[in-house]
């Protein structure tokens, strides 16, 4: 388990902009290079122009110079675990490996652990464009 990533992930989620669906989320992004990118979402009142927080963070990392990620976290409240919607496990899949590590967290800390493979089955990558 990375706490430094998952700590990213639920100080993003604090910062989130989410003034209509009062559902706050933070990702986090461990890079090729070592260095964690995090971000959160932002809602906007025209819905589909929100930003998911795992869409932030890999843009971050890209901006940065990252080029793979090796590891994410993702933070938000709830019952049920905060896992990522199905347009950010594609976005994860393209710069992650099958067997990349998905931490799920809420603020109280680590709830569950997937890999890509084990969220987003059957994956179509990269890979598949080769």
């Amino acid at each position: 388990m990375d706490n430094e990533l998952i700590e990213s992930a639920i100080r993003a989620m604090q910062r989130a902009y989410a003034p209509y669906s009062g559902f706050p989320v933070g990702a986090a992004v461990r890079a090729d290079n070592g260095r964690i990118y995090a971000g959160c979402n932002v809602e906007n009142a025209a819905y589909p122009l929100g930003t998911c927080a795992e869409t932030a963070a890999i843009a971050a990392m890209i901006l940065d110079g990252g080029q793979r990620i090796t590891a994410v976290a993702v933070a938000g409240e709830g019952a049920a675990l905060v896992t990522p919607c199905g347009g950010c496990r594609q976005r994860i899949r393209e710069f992650a490996a099958p067997d990349v590590p998905v931490h799920l967290a809420d603020s109280q800390g680590h709830r569950a652990s997937f890999t890509v493979q084990a969220l987003l089955p059957e994956a179509f990558g990269p890979d598949n464009l080769a």
